[in-house]
C-alpha cells in the first residue's frame, strides 16, 4: 500500500550508519540507482567542523554551502573552522561546543548548515529519494538537525534507538516555520519537572516561510512499540523499519531481564521476535532489517508482507561509504580469511543499549577502541542529563573519567566496560583526534552479524566493491 502523500515506496533502504559512514557519497549512489539513500545525521556538526579543518578536500563542503540560503551563516562557520590546506598532523582538531539545553547560536547555525550540506550533496544532480537517520538517544541536536535536512529537501526521516514519539509533530511544526520543542530525558527528575530543548526555525526559513514535510519512518523492534507509535505519536507516522538484533550499531535490549550467554553476549529469544501480523494490521508500510543483505533477502521480506528491506552492513564497507579506506581494506581482508568476529557488547555504549563491535585477530590490523585509552569525554553526544541536588540539570557520561562521573553522582558500576563511542566512530571515519599523550584515537568498528561475511560482495579479481554491486546482488532473484 502506498499512502496518498508518498508517491513511491523504495524496495531497498540503505541504512544510516555511524558518524559519516552513511555519507552523502553513499546516499547519492544508492539514490541514483533508484532506491532510498540515507545519510547519517549523527554528529554532522562536528563532522563538518573537522572536514573544514582538514581543508575541505575536493571543495565539496564549499560547493554545497554556496547553495545554502544564508551566506552570513556560512561565512561565520568558515571563519571559525576552515583551515586552508588542512591542519598539521601534529595539531589537534578544534572542538565543537557540546550540546546543552541552552545551546549558543553559533552551534545551532553549525548544526543546521551541516545537515543541509550532507542532504544537499546527497540529492544534488538527480531526482532520487534521500533520507536522514537520527538517534532518539541523541536528543539535544535533533531539532536543528531536522531543520537543516528539511531546508535541503530531505524526503524521509528515519529514527530509532528509543521511542521517537514527538518527532512527527516536530516535523509538522518545522514545515510551517513554527517554534517547537522536544522533551528531554533527565535522570532523577521529579514528577512535576519537565525539561525541553527549544528551537525557533525562523532564522533559517526560506522566503516562502514553509518547508516540505518529509515522510517519517520509525525504526522499531517489536509490534508493541510500532502500535504505540502509530497511535500515540504527536503526528503522522508513515511506516516502520523492523530491525532485528543481528543488525549493526545499537540493538534494542532483549525483552525482560537481560541474560548473557557464555561469550558474554545478550540472549534474545521468542519474546524478541516481532509480531509481523500485528504490525501489518496497522495498515502502514514496513521494511525488514537485520541480516537481509543477501540475495534472496528481499524476496523473503516481501513474503512476510514487507515493502522491502533496509540494509546497512553490506553498504558500510563499499567504496562509497565514509569508513577510512585502510580500515575497509583490513575488514575485507579479514573477512576473506574468516578472521572477523562481530560481538554484541552489552556494556560498551554509554546509552546502555547493546552495541555491535567488530573484532579481528591480532594479525588483522583492526584495532579495538578503548584499549590503552585515557578516558575523556570531549564530544559529548551521548552524555546523560541528570538532576543535581539543587534541581539544576547536569551532564555526565559513563565513558568519561571515572572520578568525574562519580563526582556527578553516577555509580562506578555504570562505568565498567564503557567505550567512547563518539570519538571511536569519528576515528573510523578517518578524522581521529590527537590525544593528550600524542597518540591518535583508535577506531571503533560496528556492523551487523553479516560483517563477518562481507567479502562475499567482492567480484573475482577485485579488492573492493561498490554500492551498485550490493544492489545488484540484493536484486538477484527478487
Amino acid at each position: 500500500m502506498v499512502p496518498s502523500h508518498m508517491t513511491v515506496l523504495p524496495r531497498i533502504i540503505q541504512g544510516g550508519m555511524g558518524v559519516g559512514v552513511s555519507n552523502w557519497r553513499l546516499a547519492r549512489a544508492v539514490s541514483r540507482a533508484g532506491h532510498l539513500g540515507v545519510v547519517s545525521g549523527t554528529a554532522l556538526d562536528m563532522l563538518l567542523a573537522r572536514r573544514l579543518q582538514m581543508g575541505d578536500p575536493g571543495g565539496h563542503m564549499a560547493e554545497s554551502a554556496a547553495r545554502f540560503p544564508f551566506p552570513e551563516i556560512v561565512e561565520r562557520v568558515w571563519n571559525k573552522y576552515f583551515v586552508k590546506g588542512g591542519k598539521a598532523d601534529t595539531e589537534r582538531f578544534r572542538l565543537v561546543p557540546m550540546h546543552s539545553l541552552r545551546p549558543p547560536r553559533d552551534l545551532l547555525d553549525l548544526a543546521v548548515l551541516a545537515n543541509f550540506i550532507e542532504v544537499d550533496l546527497a540529492k544534488h544532480g538527480h531526482s532520487g529519494l534521500v533520507g536522514i537517520n537520527l538517534l532518539e538517544k541523541i536528543q539535544l541536536p535533533t531539532i536543528p538537525s531536522l531543520c537543516g535536512a528539511m531546508l535541503a529537501g530531505v524526503d524521509y526521516v528515519l529514527m530509532g534507538a528509543g521511542i521517537p514519539r514527538a518527532i512527527p509533530g516536530i516535523l509538522d511544526q518545522l514545515a510551517v516555520g513554527s517554534a517547537t520543542k522536544l522533551k528531554i530525558d533527565v535522570e532523577g527528575a521529579e514528577s512535576a519537572e519537565e525539561h525541553f530543548a527549544e528551537f525557533d526555525p525562523a532564522p533559517y526559513m526560506p522566503a516562502s516561510g514553509t518547508l516540505i514535510r518529509p515522510a517519517f519512518l520509525a525504526i522499531v523492534s517489536s509490534a508493541t512499540l510500532a502500535i504505540a507509535l502509530a497511535k500515540k505519536s504527536s503526528g503522522r507516522v508513515d511506516g516502520f523499519v523492523i530491525e532485528g538484533p543481528t543488525a549493526g550499531g545499537h540493538n534494542a535490549p532483549p525483552r525482560g531481564i537481560m541474560t548473557l550467554d557464555g561469550n558474554g553476549e545478550p540472549i534474545y529469544g521468542e519474546r524478541d521476535v516481532p509480531d509481523l501480523p500485528k504490525i501489518a494490521a496497522l495498515g502502514l508500510p514496513f521494511w525488514m532489517a537485520g541480516s537481509y543483505g543477501e540475495r534472496g533477502g528481499l524476496a523473503a521480506a516481501e513474503a512476510l508482507g514487507a515493502v522491502g528491506i533496509q540494509v546497512g552492513t553490506a553498504f558500510a564497507f563499499c567504496e562509497e561509504s565514509g569508513i577510512d579506506p585502510e580500515i575497509k581494506r583490513a575488514v575485507l581482508a579479514a573477512s576473506r580469511e574468516h578472521q572477523l568476529r562481530v560481538y554484541t557488547d552489552p556494556v560498551a555504549s554509554p546509552t546502555g543499549f547493546p552495541f555491535k563491535v567488530i573484532h579481528g585477530t591480532p594479525e588483522s590490523g583492526i584495532p579495538v577502541c578503548g584499549e590503552g585509552r585515557t578516558r575523556v569525554c570531549d564530544l559529548g553526544y551521548l552524555r546523560h542529563l541528570y538532576r543535581k541536588p539543587d534541581g539544576a540539570v547536569g551532564y555526565r557520561c559513563p565513558s568519561e573519567p571515572v572520578d568525574d562521573y562519580l563526582r556527578k553522582g553516577g555509580l562506578e558500576a555504570e562505568t565498567v566496560g564503557r567505550l567512547c563511542v563518539c570519538n571511536g566512530l569519528v576515528a573510523t571515519y578517518g578524522a581521529p583526534q590527537l590525544m593528550a599523550d600524542g597518540t591518535l584515537e583508535k577506531p571503533l568498528l560496528t556492523g551487523g552479524d553479516d560483517a563477518a561475511k562481507v567479502a562475499r560482495f567482492l567480484l573475482p579479481g577485485r579488492e573492493s566493491y561498490t554500492a551498485a554491486d550490493v544492489i545488484a546482488r540484493l536484486l538477484e532473484n527478487a
